[in-house]
Formats: C-alpha cells, sequence, structure tokens
C-alpha cells in the first residue's frame, strides 16, 4: 500500500468516526430540545389544589306531604356543610412566587384554601390577589419567603403556525405530565358554557381534567399560552379529536402586568427579588449565549454532573455559534474562575468589554462515570 492510499484510508476512518460520533450525540435523548424545554420549565409549574366549604339547607320529602295535609312540617331544615375540592394547573411567573391560572380553578377564592405542590414535592399555602372572568386569568401567591424558579413573560413564543408545543401541568391528578402536539390556529373564538372566549391558540396537544392553568410551552421553553380548555364535542354534537385551546402567551403577559397594579394598590405585592434563572444580560449581549442556573432537577433530566451552567439558547452569526457552541452544553469556567450560576458569569464578565478576547471551558460532564467531553475556547467579544 502506498503512502496515498495509506493517508485517504486514514482520512476515510476519521471521517466515519466523526460522523459516528456527531450521529451518536444526535440520538443522546438528553439533547432533544424538547428534552431540554422541559426541564427548564418543569420547576415552575405547580399542582393546585383549591378546597371551598359549601353550606345547603335539606329538609325532609315527607314534610311536604305533612304541610299539604296538616298544615305543619315536622322539622326545621337541616342545613349541611360540604368540601368541594377542585385541581388545577399554575405556573411562577416570579421568584418571589407569584403564580398565574386559569380564574375558574380559584373562582370564589374568598371562600377557599389554596394549596400549591411544587414540582420538587414541597407543598405552600398561597392565597388569591386578583383575576378575571373575562380573560378566564387568576392571580395568586405562595405563601413562603423563598426563590423560586419561574417562567420569563418578557420572553414569550412568536407562536408560528406549525411549531412544536408541549402542554405541561397537572393532568387528570398526575403531576408533571407532559402532551406534546403543534400550534394549529391562532385568534380562535369559542363559546364554553355560554361564555365567550377570544383570539385564543388552538393545539392537537392533549389537554385533560387538571392541565387548566398549567403553561403551553414550544421547544425553547418560551411560553406559548395557558391551557384553558378542550372541545370535545361541536355545537353540533359531533365528536372532535385534537382541539384544545390556550389563552395567548401575549394575554398572560398584559393580564399580569394588570393583575400587580391591582395588587401595588390594595398593598398586596410585596417588593421581588432580582431575578435568578434567564437573566443572563452581559454574557447574551457580549457572546450571544443564554445561560440558567444547573438545578437539581435540569441535572437529573439531563444526567449532567450538577456543576457550571447550561446553556439554554445560542444566537445565529454570533462569537458563540461561530465557536460551534450548541444548547444544551455546559459552561464550567470563565477565563480562570469556575462558575455554578449565572450570577457568577455575569461577575466574571463585568469588566469585559467589546474586543476582549476571554477563556471557557465548556462542554459536558456526565453523572454515573459516563465519558465527558470538555473544550477550552477562546472567544472574543462583539
Amino acid at each position: 500500500m502506498d503512502l496515498k492510499t495509506s493517508v485517504v484510508s486514514a482520512a476515510a476512518a476519521f471521517l466515519a468516526f466523526v460522523v459516528s460520533a456527531t450521529c451518536f450525540a444526535q440520538a443522546d435523548p438528553a439533547s432533544e430540545p424538547a428534552v431540554l424545554a422541559v426541564a427548564k420549565v418543569l420547576p415552575a409549574v405547580v399542582n393546585i389544589n383549591t378546597e371551598r366549604v359549601v353550606r345547603r339547607t335539606v329538609r325532609d320529602p315527607l314534610d311536604d306531604v305533612y304541610s299539604q295535609f296538616f298544615g305543619y312540617n315536622r322539622f326545621r331544615p337541616r342545613e349541611v356543610r360540604q368540601t368541594l375540592q377542585s385541581l388545577g394547573s399554575g405556573f411562577i411567573i416570579d421568584p418571589a412566587g407569584y403564580i398565574v391560572t386559569n380564574q375558574h380553578v380559584v373562582e370564589r377564592a374568598a371562600d377557599l384554601k389554596i394549596h400549591v405542590t411544587a414540582h420538587d414535592g414541597k407543598t405552600y399555602r398561597a392565597h388569591y390577589i386578583a383575576g378575571d372572568d373575562k380573560t378566564d386569568l387568576a392571580f395568586i401567591k405562595i405563601d413562603a419567603q423563598t426563590d423560586f424558579p419561574f417562567i420569563n413573560l418578557d420572553d414569550i413564543s412568536p407562536n408560528l403556525l406549525g411549531e412544536t408545543v408541549m402542554v405541561v401541568g397537572n393532568a387528570v391528578g398526575y403531576g408533571s405530565s407532559i402532551s406534546r402536539g403543534v400550534l394549529s390556529a391562532v385568534k380562535r373564538n369559542i363559546t364554553v358554557e355560554e361564555t365567550e372566549y377570544k383570539d385564543l391558540v388552538q393545539t392537537d396537544a392533549a389537554i385533560n381534567p387538571g392541565n387548566s392553568g398549567g403553561p403551553v410551552v414550544d421547544l425553547s421553553g418560551r411560553l406559548v399560552g395557558i391551557a384553558s380548555a378542550k372541545m370535545a364535542f361541536t355545537p353540533q354534537g359531533l365528536p372532535t379529536q385534537g382541539l384544545g385551546f390556550a389563552i395567548p402567551a401575549d394575554v398572560v403577559r398584559d393580564s399580569v402586568n394588570r393583575f400587580k397594579q391591582v395588587a401595588m394598590k390594595q398593598g398586596k405585592l410585596k417588593g421581588t427579588p432580582a431575578p435568578a434563572g434567564p437573566g443572563s444580560v452581559r454574557v447574551e449581549k457580549l457572546f450571544g449565549m443564554q445561560l440558567q442556573d444547573l438545578s437539581s432537577e435540569l441535572s437529573d433530566a439531563l444526567g449532567y454532573l450538577r456543576r457550571g451552567v447550561l446553556i439554554t439558547a445560542v444566537e445565529p452569526n454570533s462569537p458563540a455559534e461561530d465557536a460551534g457552541i450548541k444548547r444544551g452544553m455546559v459552561v464550567y469556567r470563565v477565563n480562570k474562575s469556575d462558575v455554578s450560576s449565572v450570577g457568577q458569569v455575569e461577575e466574571s464578565l463585568r469588566s469585559v468589554q467589546s474586543g476582549a478576547s476571554v477563556d471557557f471551558a465548556i462542554g459536558v460532564i456526565r453523572a454515573r462515570g459516563q465519558d465527558h467531553e470538555l473544550a477550552a475556547l477562546s472567544l472574543t467579544a462583539r
């Protein structure tokens, strides 16, 4: 075998290895966009259990007979108390624990006990702040002083026809349930129990009892809308399939802003801490990467070792994309400093100006002793 043939064979073998490795990486379920999106939003989704006491007057049917023939009732009517429970979903939109859900999930809130169960299994009491029957949206708050993961309403989905969407929530009492479909239509008007809802988005992703109030998100984890209703039959009584409806994200965002104004006037809106989640401002401006803290839930879902900061999005034609950085990778080091939160990355970049070169250690370290891939990259700030 001559030298030329040897070189060609070696190159072909190397190319086959690269293609095989690339296909293997693409086949890894942990890198699927849907898996990453669910891992991103699931910690902010809650199950809502409401309890309301109803008083009813009960009388013996034979009393009517006595009253008719003898002119009096044998017994006075009795009052009984009945506890009614309902289940639904919601999601946290602020690190202080403010939640948006459907109004019908927490209606008649003055008589309600509201219990919220977070993704980690912890249960909290919550109280009602404001709501709107017309949009079927409500605003409640967890009674706890701690920071919560949240879904950012400042970055919502463009709601494009045909995009993949996922419904996340408490389907038929099973928490953390996911269904998947596409965005079928926008600006749908429907009537449910003589109430008309306008400009809803339509999806064929399954919406079941208990999903009401839960988020519908796209493959980037951005809010598409709030699951609201499923149409099982047409007005003519014909059965339907794949007709679910959600309140669009822009309506949710505008309603929350209005609820906050009401709460401020009532003195119910407390000061909220700065976002601890996707608030990666400088790293996005300088390099085109969006980051998120790598929580234990995210680490478990992705099979990663709990270290570093997760890259949730890479801007096209940015320094990050030009360097081959992909969504789902993890930032482990900035210059000479190890990082484990978005805040630490931002602090490391505080004095970086346009044109400066910054060294990163980026890749994936998997848990349970699996192989890991790391690369040392030098990016120039734009």
